[in-house]
C-alpha cells in the first residue's frame, strides 16, 4: 500500500541530497518534507530543496535551555494529508513528543529517525529517553550499537531499524570516475613539494572534540620510527589556529585546505592520502573516507562514537586504536603507511562496504521497511548479498549482538 509520509526534521542538511533524492525518486511513496532553512545550533550548510519536492518550512525556536519548539508541527502531525510521520528522535525537541502523541492518537503510524543510543544512559535521561522512544511504533537507528542498547532498555528486535547514514554515494562516484590516477601525485606535490612521503587525511571540522592534536604528535612518534608522513586537513573551525602553531612547534607538514563542498575537489584530497584519521569521534568523515576507497583509523570505544565507526573493519577498512592513547594510535596509523600508496584491496574493500550499508540506496530499503511496517531485518542485505565481510561487519568492533539478529 503507498503511504503518505511526513519527515519532519529541525532542518537538513547538505550531506543528505542523497537519501533524499532516493527517498523521492522511489515510486512505492509519497514524500513531504518539514524543517527549518537552517540548523540554530551550528554552521552546516543546509540542503536547498528543489522545487519539485514537497518541502515546507517549519520555524524552529527555543523556549528554555535545550527546551526547543518547531512551530506548525502539531497541525502537520494531526492532518489526513499524511498516514506516515517520520520524526526527528531526539528528546530535547519538545515537539516531537506532541507530534508523536497526536499522531498515535489520529491513527498514523510514528517513527523516529534518530542516532538513538550513542552510550548506555543513566539517571533520570535514561527514563525520559526510554518514555520517548515508547511514543513511536519502530525506531531507526543510525547503527547497531545503538540497536544493542535498545534491546537492552526493553524494545523489540523488530522495532528496531538500523537504517545507518549516507553521504551522496552517486556524486561522490561520478567524482571519483573523474579523477586520473595522476593527480594524486600531482596533489602531493601541489602541497608537500614531493609524492614519496605518504599523506594522512582528515575532512572534518577544525574543532577540540576532534582531538587532531593526537594526529599531529603520533605523526612525531612515526617520524621517529622512521615512517615519515604529512598530513591533509579539509575543513575549517575555531581550533585552526592552534593546529597550525602546534605543526610549527612540531615540524610536521600540515595543509590546510580550508572548507570545501567540492566532491572532485575532496575527493582529490582523498586520493593522495593513504588513509584518513579521526582521534576524536569520526561521523561522516569514515564515510567520505571510505567512499573513495581510503581506509579509516579512529578509536574503539564505542559509548563516545558516532555510529559510522562501525564501518571500521579492522585490517580490511581502518583500524581502531585505545582511546586518548597516544602510543595506540600511532600503531594503529603505522601498517597503513608503510607503503606509498593505498593498496587497491583495501580502496575495493572500503567502497564496497559504503556501497552495501552505508549508501543511500541502502538507507532507502531499509526506511522503506519501517514504513511499511515491517519487522527490523537489518541483516537483511546481508544474508542476500556475498560480501568479503560476513558477520564479522558487526561484530569486529566487539559489538555483541543477539543470535536473533545474527540470524
Amino acid at each position: 500500500m503507498k503511504r503518505r509520509v511526513a519527515v519532519i526534521y529541525h532542518f537538513f542538511a547538505h550531506y543528505r541530497q542523497g537519501i533524499i533524492t532516493e527517498l523521492v525518486q522511489d515510486p512505492r511513496h509519497e514524500w513531504t518534507f518539514y524543517g527549518d532553512t537552517h540548523d540554530f545550533s551550528s554552521n552546516i550548510k543546509p540542503y536547498v530543496f528543489p522545487p519539485n519536492i514537497n518541502y515546507v518550512r517549519l520555524k524552529v525556536v527555543r523556549l528554555i535551555r535545550n527546551v526547543i519548539w518547531q512551530w506548525g508541527i502539531v497541525r502537520i502531525a494531526a492532518s489526513r494529508d499524511h498516514d506516515t510521520l517520520i520524526l526527528l528522535g531526539v528528546s530535547k525537541y519538545l515537539s516531537m513528543w506532541v507530534a508523536a502523541i497526536v499522531g498515535r492518537l489520529t491513527g498514523k503510524r510514528v517513527l523516529f529517525w534518530t542516532h538513538g543510543w550513542t552510550y548506555r544512559p543513566k539517571g533520570p535521561l535514561r527514563y525520559v529517553r526510554r518514555a520517548f522512544y515508547m511514543l513511536a511504533h519502530s525506531i531507526m537507528t543510525y547503527g547497531h550499537w545503538a540497536k544493542q542498547i535498545g534491546l537492552e532498555e526493553g524494545f523489540k528486535p523488530k522495532q528496531l531499524h538500523v537504517i545507518g547514514n549516507c553521504l551522496d554515494l552517486r556524486a561522490q562516484n561520478q567524482a571519483l570516475l573523474s579523477i586520473n590516477s595522476e593527480r594524486k601525485s600531482q596533489i602531493r606535490i601541489e602541497l608537500f613539494g614531493e609524492d614519496k612521503v605518504p599523506s594522512i587525511a582528515c575532512t572534518s571540522r577544525l574543532i577540540e572534540v576532534r582531538r587532531l592534536d593526537l594526529l599531529f604528535h603520533a605523526v612525531c612518534i612515526l617520524r621517529q620510527n622512521g615512517k615519515n608522513c604529512n598530513i591533509i586537513l579539509v575543513g575549517d573551525g575555531p581550533e585552526r589556529a592552534k593546529l597550525e602553531a602546534l605543526a610549527k612547534r612540531l615540524g610536521i607538514k600540515v595543509a590546510f585546505i580550508g572548507a570545501c563542498y567540492d566532491e572532485k575537489r575532496i575527493g582529490e584530497f582523498l586520493l593522495a592520502s593513504n588513509l584518513t584519521v579521526a582521534p576524536g569521534m569520526v561521523g561522516l568523515t569514515a564515510m567520505h573516507s571510505m567512499a573513495f576507497g581510503i581506509p579509516v583509523v579512529s578509536h574503539g570505544n564505542a559509548e563516545k562514537q558516532m555510529p559510522e565507526f562501525e564501518a571500521i573493519i579492522p585490517g580490511k577498512t581502518g583500524s581502531l586504536f585505545r582511546e586518548g592513547d597516544l602510543e595506540s594510535l600511532a600503531e594503529a596509523i603505522g601498517p597503513w603507511v608503510e607503503h606509498q600508496w593505498c593498496t587497491p584491496e583495501t580502496q575495493s574493500h572500503c567502497r564496497d562496504i559504503i556501497d552495501r550499508f552505508w549508501s543511500p540506496w541502502f538507507q532507502l530499503e531499509a526506511i522503506c521497511r519501517a514504513v511499511e511496517g515491517q519487522d527490523a531485518d537489518d541483516l537483511f542485505f546481508m544474508r542476500n548479498t556475498k560480501t568479503v565481510f560476513d558477520k564479522n561487519l558487526i561484530v569486529a568492533s566487539k559489538i555483541k549482538l543477539p543470535r536473533d539478529l545474527l540470524g
